[in-house]
């Protein structure tokens, strides 16, 4: 049997600053956004080529903004994945290197920590 993360709650502040952030600067697709209700909105938005989205929105969860680190995509080339955010305007880290891969790290507008790794050769 298959076992498949296929979404993650992110705390947000503001649900359309986030979206536009996650849309227009991230580059992820915006696949969902539906007021359920007036205590409910879910927006759900997924990383290219990603089998996993996240989740954002109000009265998901009751962690608070920025409490998520350490989420993690993966590219084929990590030089290139940094020059697209830089040039849609996120405040991206130099990339770093270690024996596990090279990585560059963003936060989103509430400090939701990411990270983009390369591989290294196998």
């Amino acid at each position: 049997m298959d076992w498949k993360l296929e979404l993650v709650q992110v705390p947000v502040s503001d649900v359309d600053r986030a979206k536009a952030f996650y849309t227009a600067k991230a580059g992820f697709t915006a696949d969902n956004d539906v007021q359920v209700s007036d205590e409910l909105r879910f927006v759900q938005l997924t990383p290219p080529g990603s089998a996993c989205s996240i989740a954002i929105g109000t009265g998901l969860t009751d962690m608070p903004p920025g409490a998520v680190q350490g989420l993690q995509m993966v590219v084929a080339e990590v030089a290139p994945a940094r020059a697209e955010l830089v040039d849609r305007g996120v405040d991206v880290s130099d990339i770093q290197h270690f024996p596990w891969g090279s990585f560059v790290f963003f936060q989103d507008p509430d400090g939701n920590g990411w990270s983009v790794q390369q591989l290294p050769p196998r």
